[in-house]
């Protein structure tokens, strides 16, 4: 995991960003999506590698995989808002 992906708040634990990236990357044109559906609520337990959301960009649907374990912590852009590749679409409190 990188130090992008990794921030503080305060010291009360580490939140671990949950980003629109992945190996989509590379054959997508467009640079923003959309969030379809997110399958894990705010203070609901995720593992490492569980699919969060689905996300949508130039009509193809994506799935978004935890990065960590641990919970659901903020939803930052909710279901049918535009994000652009790279965003933060979410924030995992690891365990």
């Amino acid at each position: 995991m990188t130090d992008r992906r990794r921030v503080t708040d305060g010291g009360s634990g580490m939140r671990v960003a949950v980003r629109a990236t992945g190996d989509w990357e590379d054959d997508v044109d467009e640079t923003e999506g959309i969030v379809i559906d997110w399958f894990t609520r705010e203070g609901q337990s995720v593992q490492a590698g569980d699919t969060v959301c689905e996300i949508q960009v130039e009509k193809v649907s994506v799935d978004i995989h935890a990065p960590v374990a641990g919970t659901l912590d903020e939803i930052v852009v909710s279901e049918d808002d535009a994000f652009e590749i790279g965003d933060t679409l979410g924030w995992i409190r690891s365990e």
